[in-house]
């Protein structure tokens, strides 16, 4: 199953902290290739504590054999072995933090998952890099590409290539 994994930093050494969740990521049971890997964008926080510092976000696309829900627990051990508490308040600055965004074409809604993403459409920085590798993926309830989802968003904030490789 192809699946959609949005990674973000905005303290600490961001590159590595984005390095070493992808690293844990691909290792993980019933991850296979191909692993396909966004650029890196620096992108201003969105509804953070105020001065939060910029963030670092990425888009990974995984082949995954299991359970989404599965997925998400073993996605959430890795944001504990990098370092994020559980629980930590929302929308604040973190190390890390990761987003299972897409699971195929699957729709699923309840109080521990939601897939698609539900803020996934409206989020340019994660748009942006899903773009980079899905530019033409149709998600769940939605009737536009990727690229075209990105192109109507009136978003003024500057999402920026940080780095191409990494």
């Amino acid at each position: 199953m192809r699946t959609g994994i949005a990674l973000g930093s905005n303290l600490g050494d961001r590159m590595a902290n984005l390095r070493a969740a992808r690293k844990e990521i691909v290792d993980l049971a019933n991850v296979k290739p191909p692993i396909r890997s966004s650029p890196i964008y620096e992108t201003e926080p969105v509804d953070c504590e105020p001065d939060a510092g910029k963030f670092l976000n990425a888009v990974l696309e995984i082949d995954y054999d299991g359970d989404p829900s599965a997925l998400l627990e073993q996605l959430v051990r890795v944001e504990e072995s990098l370092g994020r508490k559980r629980d930590h308040a929302r929308n604040v600055s973190r190390k890390i933090d990761i987003d299972l965004l897409y699971a195929d074409d699957l729709s699923v809604e309840n109080e521990r998952l939601q897939l698609p993403h539900p803020r996934l459409h409206q989020r340019k920085f994660v748009l942006q890099p899903l773009a980079d590798i899905r530019p033409d993926l149709t998600l769940p309830n939605q009737t536009k590409t990727v690229r075209e989802l990105l192109a109507q968003i009136e978003d003024s904030t500057k999402v920026i290539c940080f780095a191409e490789k990494w």
